[in-house]
Order: C-alpha cells, then structure tokens, then sequence
C-alpha cells in the first residue's frame, strides 16, 4: 500500500542483518522530489571508492529498488552497511538509476543524523571507478527493523505501555531532531525503524531517507509514502508537505505498537477498504475515507481547509456528524488517557491541529521516569 514510483533508494531495507520481507501491497504512485531541489545546492558529501570497502555476501536486505550490503572498511576494519541501486524492475525500466538521487538521500541523511542518536549514521558515499555505480555508506545497526519485531509478536500480547512509551520518546525525539534541522522524512513506518540493542537497552534509529525533502523545498512536493501511514492532507492532494505529515505517520506507529495491528487494517476495516477501492477513484479517496470512518467526517470546524484540497471534490458523499471511533479501539485497559492523548493529538486529520513530534513530547505521558 505504498505511493511509489521512484527509482532505486525508496526501498526500506534493514541493515542489521535482517532480509526484507515480501508483504502484501497495493501499488499506488510513489514519485520523488525533482534532483534540482534546494538540497542538492549543498556542499558536496564526502567521497569514497568502493575499493576501501570489502563487501560480504550475502546482502543484508533487498528489494525491487535497492539492496544493502555489509561491508568492512579495508584500512580502519569498521563494519558498515552500503546501500546500492538495484537493478530496475520492467515497470520502471524507462527510470534508469540516477546518482543525483542517492546524493540527495546522502544529504539529507547527513543532515539529519548531525547529533541525532535516533537517526542511522551516514559515512559517505561510495563511487565504483569501473562502473561509476554509487552506493551510501551507513553505520551498520545490529538488530532488527520495528517491522521485523512486530510481526514476530502477531500472536503475543500487546507490549506493555511502558514499552510502548519508551519506543515513541525515541522515535518522537529522532522526528524532532529532523524537524529542527527542516527535513521531512515522508515515509516513516516500522519498516523504516531499525531497533539495536545496546547495553543500557534498546535504541530505536530512523532509516531510508529516499523519499525524505527538506522543507525549504519549494512546492510542489510529489507525493510520496505508503499509503497505510500516509497523511490525510497528502492523499487529499495538498501539495506541500511538512513535518507534520511525519507526526501523522508516528502516530500510525504507536497505534500498531499499542494494538498489535496496521491502524488502517483494524478488525472490520480491510474487507471494507477494498470494497472502497472498487467504488473510488482513486487508491488515495479509499483511504482517506477509512481515515473518515475511523476518526471522523472533517467539517468546518474539525477541518476547515479540507474542502479546498484536489481531492476533496472527489469524495463520495460523506456521512455527516460521524465521530471518532478511535478511543474505542484503544480503551483505557489498553491505553492510559495519558498515552490517548497524545495517540489522538498525534492522529488528527487537520495538520493545523496536529502535534508536532516537539510538542508531543511535552505532554504528561512522557514525564514518567525513563523506561
């Protein structure tokens, strides 16, 4: 359920030894920002030939655009992963691989990373002198991805909310960092999670900046994200995003990480989604009707600027006055009002109205003692 059609960095790929797994989607439009953006006017990165590298087989991770290898630096012995451009497959044969993209996730992942410890750190990027391929070279993270994790407890309890809390403090402060430094990430989801352990316990890390903007890029911003985690302003055609739509797609994470399931893909939501997607327009209009249905019918108060996004006009008929369903997916028993609050300030359709990763972490559910 993914908007996708860009060339090879989109892919999530875990770097701590952890396959991709192939997961049911829907693929939708997925484009990314045009290499002439304000990013790529920066000083350039740091360079590398692949030589001073030793690759070891077989990849960490790969998918339909890219694939991560680990590697060891030949001088210094320091393990790293490097991500390289996959092959297209023939539905994006005409999308040849472009170095400038990988520049510019190179760019912006420096920048996010600077001081940021929930972010995967950048090295350099790397240039094959015989082929000219590129490849991004990233700390090498020893875990698994959030994704990974979460499926392997399908059939477990839900964590413990102190579990809970101690996931979204990292993820939030991480989404903060980018927030200071004006970088939107657009495709925040537990794929795109890496959790370490570490001695003092588990560090979360934000990963794949392919599809990340900085947000003095001039829109329009294409749209871009997996649908499931999507902002409703971004599938109802606004078209220049900020970093609330990553608060969005946090709060989608915390809901899995509270309910054990995909948010949009609660018991009940999935058969009528794609009965949706058969009467829609579009794969974007069924969504952000079981955004609606979840969380209720934007009106001139709850969402007053709805009305003017592209889509809007698209809609089948809305039914008028539906509250939201949310807090009875997520009762007290499961979720403290403490924690509600900020699942509910994180999950408003109006991005005017959303919290902002800072302004989450200021409310009362944090003031407990670190987990």
């Amino acid at each position: 359920m993914a908007i996708r059609k860009r060339p090879a960095a989109a892919v999530a790929m875990p770097m701590g030894g952890q396959a991709l797994k192939k997961r049911r989607v829907v693929v939708a439009k997925r484009t990314c920002p045009s290499p002439s953006t304000s990013a790529i006017k920066k000083p350039a990165v740091a360079y590398a030939s692949t030589a001073d590298y030793e690759l070891e087989t077989p990849c960490l991770g790969e998918g339909a655009f890219g694939v991560v290898f680990k590697a060891r630096h030949r001088a210094t012995g320091q393990a790293v992963a490097i991500k390289f451009f996959a092959s297209q497959p023939p539905e994006f044969a005409a999308s040849a691989p472009d170095p400038r993209e990988l520049l510019r996730e190179a760019r912006l992942l420096e920048a996010a990373c600077d001081g940021n410890p929930h972010v995967v750190g950048f090295h350099c990027v790397v240039r094959n002198p015989y082929t000219g391929e590129h490849g991004l070279v990233m700390d090498l993270v020893a875990g698994q991805s959030l994704r990974d994790i979460l499926d392997e407890r399908s059939s477990a309890p839900p964590l413990p909310e102190a579990t809970v809390r101690a996931f979204m403090r990292q993820l939030l402060t991480g989404a903060k960092g980018m927030q200071d430094r004006d970088i939107v990430h657009r495709d925040i989801k537990p794929a795109n999670l890496l959790v370490a352990d570490a001695e003092d316990g588990e560090v979360l890390k934000i990963c794949d900046f392919g599809l990340a903007i900085s947000a003095s890029d001039p829109p329009p911003h294409s749209e871009a994200g997996t649908m499931l985690y999507t902002a409703p302003e971004v599938l109802a055609g606004k078209p220049d995003h900020d970093a609330l739509v990553d608060a969005w797609s946090i709060g989608c994470v915390m809901a899995e990480l509270v309910g054990g399931e995909v948010l949009l893909l609660r018991a009940g939501v999935e058969d009528a989604l794609l009965d949706l997607q058969r009467l829609c327009a579009t794969q974007e209009i069924a969504y952000l009707w079981t955004i609606f249905g979840l969380l209720g019918t934007p009106d001139d108060v709850t969402w007053p600027e709805f009305a003017s996004l592209p889509r809007a006009a698209k809609m089948p008929p809305l039914k008028l006055g539906q509250r939201s369903r949310l807090r009875e997916l997520f009762p007290e028993e499961t979720l403290s009002d403490e924690g509600f609050e900020v699942l509910s300030g994180l999950l408003t359709c109006s991005p005017e109205k959303r919290l902002t990763a800072a302004d989450a972490l200021k409310l009362p559910w944090f003031a407990a003692d670190e987990d």
